[in-house]
């Protein structure tokens, strides 16, 4: 990717999302030009010249320094995802020697790790990397998501379920916010691995492949894997309200995330989770 380019714009899409009342300052209404602050309005408020942000603004991010990236950042008041993003994009040879070799190294998930999916008999969980690849699951997991054990390894990604696959967007009742969520996450890890051949062919694919992949590709929204719950409609349980964490894995990988699913004890969709449960995938979790 053109980092100059991906922070120019994301500098854009933040600025624009922001009004003048948001930060304390006059609107004049009908005589504003530009949605959102004006150039000069972010640089005052982040306490730099107009010039220096519209060089930063345009993608020249060389030599900028991280209290001027604060400042920015509090300015636009970015979350703490975007805050990494804003500095991946702007200083990113910090770390660019660590992140090729992360890149040149295959992902793999230990055995102590598979063993610990195997045994979480009645909690559907898994492992994705760096680009929302699933790199190992437990029998629940395949039981809710999917039979990842019949897809082609390339297939077994997040991302390629949520836009490609039609049974996805039946399987989430709140698919719109998944879908978002998906693309802010990968967005995430592009401005961590620009030079990322495998990234960059996937979100040529589903640009190619998918128009509302294409749109929230272009809103710059980056987030990390969290939690929260969604609502699911499975096909042989019916519907369900899960609770899902995401939860980073000790190691010399950092982007490695455990992600699990569970449902609030006593409520109908523990009901149905339960009998997913007995519902005989004997399968032990895969890598």
């Amino acid at each position: 990717m053109d980092l100059s380019a991906e922070l120019s714009e994301f500098l854009r899409s933040r600025r624009a999302r922001l009004k003048p009342e948001d930060v304390g300052l006059p609107d004049f209404g009908r005589h504003r030009r530009v949605p959102g602050l004006r150039r000069e309005e972010l640089a005052q408020l982040a306490g730099v010249s107009v010039a220096y942000y519209t060089r930063l603004e345009q993608g020249n991010g060389r030599n900028v320094s991280m209290e001027v990236l604060d400042s920015i950042a509090r300015a636009l008041r970015l979350n703490d995802s975007e805050r990494a993003h804003l500095t991946h994009l702007a200083k990113p040879t910090a770390k660019k020697k660590q992140h090729r070799a992360a890149i040149a190294r295959p992902q793999q998930v230990r055995s102590g790790l598979v063993q610990l999916l195997d045994s979480m008999e009645t909690v559907p969980a898994f492992v994705v990397g760096r680009r929302l690849d699933i790199l190992a699951w437990n029998r629940m997991a395949r039981a809710l998501l999917g039979d990842f054990a019949t897809w082609e390894p390339r297939e077994r990604n997040m991302a390629r379920m949520m836009f490609l696959d039609p049974n996805t967007r039946d399987l989430y009742l709140d698919w719109d916010c998944k879908a978002t969520e998906t693309v802010s996450v990968l967005r995430l890890y592009a401005g961590c691995y620009p030079e990322d051949p495998a990234l960059l062919e996937l979100v040529g694919e589903l640009s190619v492949r998918s128009e509302e992949f294409r749109s929230l590709w272009a809103a710059h929204t980056v987030a990390d894997k969290g939690h929260g719950s969604k609502r699911m409609r499975h096909p042989l349980v019916g519907e369900m309200t899960l609770q899902y964490e995401s939860l980073r894995v000790a190691g010399p990988d950092p982007d490695l995330m455990l992600v699990t699913y569970h449902a609030e004890p006593g409520t109908a969709s523990a009901d149905a989770l339960r009998l997913l449960a007995q519902w005989g995938v004997d399968e032990p979790a895969v890598r």
